[in-house]
């Protein structure tokens, strides 16, 4: 198979993740016999610093002529600092997901045994957790009209959902429940919010298609409850943008560190593969950022986009060969973990790539 991958680093630790990604990409295209080409670009502060946009055109151009995006992160102090500057990172991130029609983001939730003890969560509770999050990306708070008046005093974000919006989400997490345990909990806000209402009203219109699927409602902060609770009772979560953002950076406590979580954002074309913990910048350049998120995020890419299972599985087995081995990056080691066994950034990646090699891929494919 030959594709061309573009990689985004990104700000802060997004530099360092990608490149243990794409460490793993190369890897597989030489046990698989594939060719991947790959193309690196900028967005967000590295962008606007280089040309004054978060997202030059340049990058679209690059980015609706690949197969696939490897994305890090955008985001720096400089711009948490001082709300007052007009372009930001994130308006880069915002800008791609609309030019490329990525309007649903998964993040699959599921925590190696390896790490029940990483999480402050109990882990009988934990234990056999496996949750996949549809989270609605172009509609929301993020993408209504904002603004001030009175002088500045007073503050608005519209929160604004159309029904297409709604339909073609709630349809691709209906189809993903039907290779899982087919149970859809909806998530929304609907004793409160109008567009919340809307949102029940068209996906349980929606769940009529597929009568082989349960679908639930459940609040925001009830779901937010839940989680933590019994996560274990969640099979596909349903939810819109900003419930969605939150909500998973939570459920991240179930996997033991943020730097465990992948994440796709698709849409009908090109897909986009990130990691969902940010750029991170207070840990910047000290070789300490958990590349397993990124990497299992390339993991998902070989799958959604290129259709290559076996080669996906292949790295989730080499992520649970190094963890079961005892190494851990300093996010997830827990007192049992000896200093010997905690690994900067770059040797985590070096380390899944040789358990890439050891495994045996005849065998593996028979099994």
């Amino acid at each position: 198979m030959k594709r061309k991958i573009v990689i985004l680093p990104g700000d802060g630790i997004g530099k360092e993740v990608t490149t243990e990604g794409k460490k793993v990409l190369q890897k597989i295209a030489e046990i698989f016999d594939h060719q991947f080409d790959f193309e690196e670009s900028i967005i967000g502060h590295d962008a606007i610093e280089a040309s004054g946009n978060p997202l030059p055109d340049e990058t679209i151009v690059q980015l609706k002529n690949c197969d696939a995006i490897l994305f890090g992160a955008v985001g720096h102090p400089k711009y948490d600092n001082d709300p007052t500057l007009k372009v930001r990172p994130e308006q880069g991130l915002l800008k791609m997901r609309k030019e490329l029609g990525l309007y649903a983001n998964l993040r699959p939730i599921k925590l190696f045994d390896e790490l029940l003890e990483a999480s402050s969560i109990k882990a009988e509770i934990l234990k056999g957790s496996d949750i996949l999050f549809f989270r609605e990306l172009t509609g929301d708070v993020y993408f209504g009209e904002k603004g001030r008046k009175d002088d500045g005093n007073t503050a608005y974000d519209l929160m604004i959902y159309q029904r297409y919006e709604i339909e073609r989400i709630a349809h691709k997490a209906f189809l993903a429940a039907r290779t899982r345990r087919r149970k859809v909990t909806s998530v929304d806000k609907a004793n409160v919010l109008e567009s919340s209402r809307l949102w029940r009203q068209v996906v349980t219109e929606i769940a009529k298609n597929y009568p082989d699927v349960e679908l639930d409602h459940q609040f925001v902060d009830s779901a937010a409850m839940k989680l933590i609770q019994n996560p274990r009772s969640f099979d596909v979560v349903l939810t819109g943008n900003l419930f969605g953002d939150i909500l998973t950076d939570e459920a991240s406590q179930i996997a033991g560190s943020m730097g465990m979580l992948a994440s796709a954002s698709v849409g009908d074309s090109v897909g986009l593969y990130e990691p969902i913990h940010g750029s991170a910048h207070d840990i910047t350049g000290k070789g300490i950022a958990n590349p397993l998120a990124s990497i299992l995020s390339a993991s998902l890419l070989l799958d959604i986009s290129f259709g290559l299972k076996e080669e996906s599985e292949l790295i989730i087995k080499a992520i649970e060969a190094t963890l079961k081995s005892g190494y851990r990056t300093v996010d997830i080691a827990d007192s049992k973990t000896s200093k010997d066994k905690i690994l900067n950034t770059s040797t985590m990646g070096s380390f899944v790539v040789s358990q890439l090699e050891k495994i045996p891929v005849v065998n593996y494919f028979n099994s």
